[in-house]
């Protein structure tokens, strides 16, 4: 537990507790500076502090002792999930060539092929329309290379040699897969993507 009456710092703390992201802070005003100063990163997914997830509460570790029970069956429905969406997925648009021995992917990994703009915009205007909720930048807030946290440590970083990382970084997804979720959902969203008239 934290007591502070300075305003900084209990915005640094509760950034802090959560992965030092600046959505945490509660600064609205902060926020949209920072968005401006960092504008090539996903503004829901920008680090300012190497920091920690101490978010949980007791009930949150008793619901996940007892899903430990589940987590293989639900291992094996998530991986046939993200084989169906990659069987289905358009391989002129997006990649679908991954490894996946092993596999029991949380989300189904969408990246554009082509690098551009117009197209990005145009299918996370369509996802939104939609109501396919994703993240880009695949998880946690892209390319780290490109987080405030970490320019901090690492110095003179040349992204150039990070071509992959950074595509993603810009031009790729994730999209929700969850056990419960029924292979008739999976062909929508993929009929949704691939009917996106692209340049």
């Amino acid at each position: 537990m934290l007591c502070t009456n300075d305003k900084k710092v209990f915005e640094i703390a509760r950034m802090l507790r959560s992965h030092g992201m600046l959505r945490e802070s509660g600064n609205k005003n902060f926020e949209k500076k920072m968005q401006k100063k960092y504008f090539s990163l996903s503004p829901k997914f920008i680090f300012l502090y190497p920091a920690y997830n101490v978010r949980n509460t007791e009930i949150q570790a008793v619901i996940g002792i007892n899903q430990l029970k589940k987590l293989d069956k639900n291992n094996k429905i998530r991986a046939k999930n993200l084989e169906f969406f990659l069987k289905n997925i358009n391989s002129e648009y997006y990649f679908n060539n991954f490894l996946l021995e092993g596999n029991s992917n949380y989300a189904f990994p969408l990246i554009l092929k082509k690098k551009n703009l117009k197209n990005r915009d145009l299918l996370e205007k369509i996802m939104i329309k939609n109501k396919i909720e994703f993240r880009r930048g695949n998880a946690g807030g892209g390319n780290q290379l490109r987080q405030p946290y970490l320019k901090k440590v690492i110095k003179n970083i040349n992204l150039k040699n990070f071509k992959n990382v950074d595509h993603i970084h810009f031009f790729g997804y994730y999209i929700g897969n969850f056990p419960s979720l029924k292979k008739n959902k999976i062909l929508k969203i993929c009929q949704i993507l691939n009917n996106i008239s692209y340049e």
